[in-house]
């Protein structure tokens, strides 16, 4: 729990200040790469979580790695969290500056599983009934599980819709047991 309410008190100083410079998308582009590396790298994880590494090394192997392809406010941002001990939380820290960012710009993040891949045509018309709906811009995020048969289930927030196969026929079966 503590770590959440660090995560979102550093995500908000990054974002106001990446809000103040009018770098919202770029510095969130740049941030989700970095903790992409981060999650998918245990050994540099391993290096920049441990105490007995001193700073300077850390912040040099930060400056080999990311260099010239972040902003300067992320290289800034990322020091100060190397310098806070707090690069472990670099995926929370992430996420909520994505949710900051998004809710700036209006944009909702659907998630969506079905059964089988969407072609881009789908994907399209997903998207203009969502915003039809929901009157914000939608970010699609696509997921296939074959167990939901067909159809799809559409999660927006705490909002869930289910139009899979797979639901309906819980559905009914629920109504048949209730009879």
């Amino acid at each position: 729990m503590l770590n959440l309410q660090l995560a979102k008190k550093y995500a908000v100083a990054m974002f106001e200040i990446a809000q103040e410079q009018d770098k919202l998308v770029a510095c969130g582009d740049q941030l989700k790469e970095v903790a992409e590396v981060f999650a998918s790298q245990p050994e540099l994880r391993g290096f920049l979580g441990n105490p007995q590494v001193a700073t300077s090394a850390k912040k040099d192997l930060l400056e080999k790695i990311f260099g010239k392809d972040v902003d300067k406010t992320v290289n800034n941002f990322l020091c100060l969290l190397v310098d806070k001990h707090r690069m472990p939380l670099i995926a929370a820290i992430v996420d909520e500056f994505q949710n900051l960012s998004n809710a700036a710009r209006n944009i909702i993040v659907a998630q969506v599983i079905t059964a089988k891949a969407l072609s881009k045509k789908q994907q399209t018309a997903l998207i203009a009934k969502l915003e039809a709906v929901t009157g914000k811009s939608v970010e699609l995020k696509l997921h296939t599980r074959k167990s939901i048969v067909g159809g799809m289930i559409v999660k927006i927030g705490d909002k869930l819709i289910d139009g899979s196969v797979t639901g309906r026929i819980k559905s009914l079966e629920k109504q048949l047991m209730a009879n």
